[in-house]
C-alpha cells in the first residue's frame, strides 16, 4: 500500500542528511501548492468538485477519480468544463489543471496515496446466510456434496397389472384354458423403469404400454432431484384427472396431496416454494389410475420471472438427493450503495433476523436430530454422538477446527449445564449461529492465515457459502498451500451448479435486469407483446448467456458480438425468423444487425419506454457496462415528456433537442452517440429502418477515455470498439470482482485490476478462467506465496470475436 513518503521520518530525520530531507520535503510540498493548475482548479473547479476532488453534495457528489490519461482529461475539460461556462478553460489552463487533478487525486496512484483502500470487515449477506445454512445442514446428509452428473431427466417407474392374453384363433368354447390363463395373468403385476424427459402424458383410455400394462389400473412414479437455476419463488403445477402426490424437498410429507380424486374432470393443483439457486432438491411425483375412464398427468412450473411451462429435463437429475434446509426467515436488504451487495450495514432488524434464523435452524435440527447426528433415542452412545455432532456443527459454522478452549466453551460447558443432552445440543446451535465467528467469516481466521482461511474465502467468493465437505477435507489435508493447488480447487468449484447460480446473479446485475421486471409495452403500439413474451425473451437471454459462459472457450467476446439469438416458435414469428416448435433453437441473423447482449431484444425492450425507444437509457447502459466509460450523475434530472415535442420528430431529434445545452453535453456527448447506434431497433427490439416515417440515422461519434474520436455507425461498431478497448475489459473485470469478492479492487493492490485485465486478455477472454483468477487473487491476498502469479503476455491476442 502506498504511503506519503515523509510520513514516518520524524524520528530519523537527524543531522545534515536528515535536515536535507526535510528541506526537500518542504520544497516538494511548496511546489505542489504552487502547481500552475492549482489556482485554476480553485477558481473554476473546486466549487463543484471540492478542494481535493472529494465531491460536493447536490453539485457533483462523486469524487474525481478515474482512468483517463492527462491528455484525455485535457481534451475533456476543454470541451465540457466548467459546467455552465464550457469553453472558458482551454489551452494552457486546461493542460495545467488536468495535470494538477491527475497528480493530486484523480489517478489510481494518487487515490492509493491519498486514501488507501483496505478490505472492510463484512458480515454475511442475505444470500450468504441462506446458502451457508443450507451447506451447514447438508454436511450431515450423505451425498449432499456429490456431483449431480450430466444425465438429465426424471427416473420413471411404471407398474400395474399385466394385460390378459387369450388365444386369438380359438372359438370361445374351445378357449377355456386360455381364458383361465388370461384371468390368472391379469392379476399379475408388471413393473419397468425408464428416463422421461418431461412429465406430460395424455393416456386417455389407453395404457402407457399396452404390451405390459392394463389400461384400467396402473400407477406411475417419477423421482430424482430438481436443480433450481436461480434463487427465488417457484410455483409447481400438476394437471390431472387422477390421483397424485408431489413430494419436494421432503420425502415424508407431500408438497401437494391430491391422492383422492373429486371427479372425472382434469383439475389443476399448484403450490409455491422458495428455493436457493444452484442446489438440488429431492423430488417425487406419484400418479395412479383406478378404473377411471381416462388418465393424464402434466407437471409444470413457473420459475422466478418466468412463465408457466413444462419442467425441463435440463433442470432435473434422475439421482436421488437428500433434503436441503432453506431458511424462511426474512432479512433486511443488503447495502448496495457501492453498486454491489455488501454486508456492511448493522441494524436492530438485522440482529433480530439472525436470532430468528438461529431459532429456525435449531428447531429444524431438533426435528431431524436422529438422522443428522446418526443416533437413536435411548441408545447408549447417544450423548457421545450428540457431542460429536455438536462439535462438527460448530466447526462447519466457524469454517475451521475448534481450539481446546472453544470446544470447552461451545460444547462441553453447554452439555454440562443443560438439563438434557438435547437441550445442550440446542444451546450449541444457537451459540454457533449467533457467534461473530459465523456471521463475520474473517473473524474465525483472525489469528491464522492457513488452508482453512483460503477454503473459507473460496466458498464465499464462488458459492456465497461455507466450504462443502470436499473443500473442508482439502483444507484439513493441507492441500491449499500453493497457488496451483488453490487454482485447481477453484476450477473444481466453478463447475458446480452453485457457482453457476452465483454467476447468474452477476449477469443479472451487469445487464441491469431489475428494470426488465417492470417493463411494460403499450398493447396498441405492440400487439402481442405481453408478459409471456417477456418471459420467453428472458429465457432466450439466459440460453444465450449460459451457452457462451459455460462453453469450453467461455468467450466474453461472444457475449458482446455474437450474431445469433435463441428463439422458440412464438419469438421467431415476432422477430421475423420462422422457427417450428416450442423448443428454443439457435437462429442466426445478419452480422450487422445483432451483436450479442448489446442487441438482445430483452435488454432493448427493458431500456425503452412503453411506446418508444430511449436512446438515453440505452446509451447510459452501453457507456457504463459495455464500453466502460465513466459518467457522472446528472446535476439536474430532466424528464423526457414525449407530448412536449413536435410529433413529426424522430426519437433522435427529440433527444438531441432535449440535451443540446452545453451543461448536458458533458455526458450526453458520449451517451447520445452510443444510444443512437441502437435506433434501428424499436421499443421491443425488432429491426427497423424508419422512425416516424423518416430513415433511421444511427451514425455518430464520441470521445473515449484516451481522447480519441470514435465513429460508430451501428451496434456492430460499438461491439467492436468494446472488444478492443482495455477500458471496456477493465469495467467487466471490476464488476465481476465486486460481485464475487464484495470488496473494492483497490483493497487488493493498486495493480490488481490491471493485472486481472491483462490475464483476462492473455487467456483469450475466458470468463471461467477470469472468475478463477479473481477467486485465487482474493483467497491469497496477504499470504506470502512461493508461487507468483503467472506472467502475463506482453502482446495479448487480438480482441476479435
Amino acid at each position: 500500500m502506498l504511503r506519503p513518503y515523509f510520513s514516518s521520518l520524524g524520528l530519523i530525520a537527524l543531522g545534515a542528511f536528515g535536515s536535507s530531507l526535510l528541506v526537500a520535503s518542504a520544497r516538494a510540498a511548496e511546489g505542489t501548492a504552487e502547481h500552475p493548475g492549482a489556482k485554476v482548479y480553485a477558481q473554476m473547479c473546486a466549487a463543484c468538485h471540492g478542494k481535493k476532488g472529494e465531491g460536493v453534495a447536490e453539485k457533483y457528489d462523486d469524487p474525481l477519480m478515474g482512468n483517463r490519461s492527462v491528455s484525455s482529461l485535457t481534451k475533456y475539460i476543454s470541451r465540457t468544463m466548467p459546467e455552465g461556462k464550457e469553453g472558458t478553460c482551454v489551452g494552457a489552463d486546461a493542460e495545467n489543471v488536468a495535470a494538477y487533478i491527475f497528480d493530486s487525486f484523480y489517478s489510481p496512484a494518487a487515490q492509493a496515496r491519498n486514501n488507501p483502500v483496505r478490505e472492510s470487515l463484512t458480515r454475511l449477506t442475505v444470500a450468504q446466510y441462506q446458502n451457508s445454512i443450507a451447506e451447514l445442514i447438508g454436511r450431515f446428509r450423505g451425498g449432499y456434496d456429490r456431483d449431480p452428473g450430466k444425465e438429465r431427466g426424471f427416473k420413471a417407474q411404471y407398474s400395474g397389472k399385466k394385460p390378459q392374453v387369450f388365444g386369438p384363433f380359438l372359438a370361445p368354447e374351445e378357449n377355456n384354458v386360455e381364458k383361465d390363463e388370461g384371468k390368472r395373468r391379469g392379476k399379475e403385476r408388471a413393473r419397468y423403469e425408464q428416463i422421461d424427459q418431461r412429465i406430460s402424458f395424455k393416456f386417455g383410455a389407453a395404457s402407457p404400454d399396452p404390451a405390459r400394462l392394463r389400461a384400467d389400473e396402473f400407477s406411475l412414479r417419477w423421482e430424482g432431484a430438481i436443480i433450481a437455476p436461480e434463487t427465488g419463488v417457484y410455483e409447481f403445477i400438476v394437471k390431472t384427472e387422477n390421483g397424485i402426490r408431489l413430494f419436494l424437498n421432503n420425502p415424508k410429507d407431500p408438497f401437494i396431496d391430491a391422492w383422492v380424486t373429486p371427479g372425472p374432470d382434469v383439475r389443476e393443483e399448484k403450490k409455491s416454494i422458495f428455493l436457493l439457486g444452484g442446489r438440488a432438491y429431492p423430488f417425487a411425483l406419484e400418479h395412479f389410475k383406478y378404473r377411471e375412464k381416462s388418465a393424464s398427468v402434466e407437471l409444470l412450473w413457473k420459475p422466478p420471472h418466468g412463465r408457466v411451462s413444462p419442467v425441463p429435463a435440463s433442470h432435473v437429475t434422475p439421482q436421488g438427493w437428500p433434503a436441503a434446509m432453506v431458511v424462511t426467515t426474512t432479512f433486511p436488504a443488503d447495502d448496495r450503495s457501492d453498486g454491489y451487495e455488501r454486508g456492511t450495514t448493522i441494524s436492530k432488524e438485522w440482529d433480530q433476523a439472525t436470532t430468528r434464523g438461529a431459532l429456525e435452524v435449531m428447531a429444524y435440527v431438533e426435528q431431524n436430530l436422529d438422522s443428522l447426528a446418526g443416533t437413536k433415542s435411548g441408545a447408549s452412545d447417544r450423548v457421545d454422538k450428540l457431542k460429536d455432532f455438536s462439535k462438527r456443527f460448530v466447526e462447519a459454522a466457524f469454517r475451521r477446527p475448534l481450539t481446546d478452549d472453544q470446544r470447552q466453551n461451545y460444547i462441553e460447558r453447554q452439555f454440562q449445564t443443560a438439563a438434557t443432552p438435547e437441550i445442550g445440543m440446542k444451546r450449541v446451535v444457537l451459540l454457533a449461529l449467533k457467534s461473530p465467528r459465523f456471521l463475520y467469516p474473517e473473524l474465525a481466521h483472525e489469528e491464522h492465515f492457513d488452508d482453512w482461511r483460503i477454503a473459507s474465502r473460496l466458498a464465499e467468493e464462488l458459492w456465497d457459502s461455507i466450504p462443502d465437505g470436499r473443500l473442508a477435507r482439502t483444507a484439513s489435508e493441507g492441500r491449499l498451500k500453493t497457488r496451483d493447488q488453490i487454482l485447481r480447487e477453484a476450477q473444481r468449484m466453478i463447475a458446480d451448479p452453485r457457482a453457476k447460480a452465483k454467476l447468474h446473479g452477476f449477469f443479472h446485475h451487469w445487464l441491469e435486469l431489475d428494470r426488465a421486471e417492470s417493463a411494460q409495452k403499450d398493447p396498441k403500439a405492440f400487439p402481442g407483446f405481453d408478459e409471456s413474451m417477456m418471459a420467453d425473451l428472458r429465457e432466450s437471454l439466459w440460453r444465450f448467456v449460459d451457452g457462451v459462459v459455460w462453453s469450453e472457450s467461455s468467450d466474453y467476446r461472444q457475449l458482446i458480438a455474437a450474431d445469433y439469438l435463441w428463439l422458440n416458435e412464438r419469438l421467431g414469428k415476432y422477430y421475423g425468423k420462422p422457427v417450428s416448435g416450442e423448443e428454443f433453437q439457435r437462429v442466426g441473423f445478419d452480422a450487422n444487425q445483432r451483436a450479442g447482449v448489446v442487441t438482445h431484444p430483452y435488454l432493448l425492450a427493458s431500456l425503452s419506454y412503453a411506446r418508444s425507444t430511449s436512446p438515453i437509457h440505452r446509451g447510459v447502459f452501453l457507456s457504463r457496462n459495455i464500453v466502460g466509460l465513466a459518467l457522472k450523475n446528472p446535476s439536474v434530472a430532466v424528464a423526457f415528456e414525449d407530448s412536449k415535442f413536435d410529433p413529426k420528430l424522430t426519437m433522435r431529434e427529440k433527444v438531441s433537442e432535449l440535451t443540446k445545452s452545453a451543461s448536458c453535453m458533458g455526458c450526453h456527448s458520449t451517451i447520445n452517440p452510443l444510444g443512437f447506434t441502437l435506433e434501428n431497433f424499436d421499443a421491443v427490439g425488432r429491426w427497423r429502418t424508419q422512425d416516424n416515417n423518416k430513415p433511421v440515422h444511427a451514425t455518430d461519434e464520441f470521445h473515449d477515455d484516451d481522447g480519441r474520436m470514435i465513429v460508430v455507425k451501428g451496434p456492430k461498431d460499438v461491439a467492436n470498439y468494446a472488444l478492443g478497448s482495455p477500458s471496456a475489459h477493465r469495467a467487466f473485470v471490476r464488476q465481476l470482482f465486486h460481485h464475487t469478492v464484495k470488496q473494492p479492487t483497490a483493497a487488493y493492490g493498486e495493480a490488481t485490476l490491471d493485472t486481472l485485465r491483462q490475464q483476462f486478455e492473455a487467456n483469450g477472454f475466458n470468463i471461467q478462467k477470469l472468475l478463477a483468477e479473481i477467486a485465487v487473487t482474493s483467497a491469497m491476498h496477504g499470504l506470502p506465496s512461493p508461487n507468483p502469479p503467472p506472467k502475463v503476455a506482453q502482446n495479448p491476442p487480438p480482441a476479435t470475436p
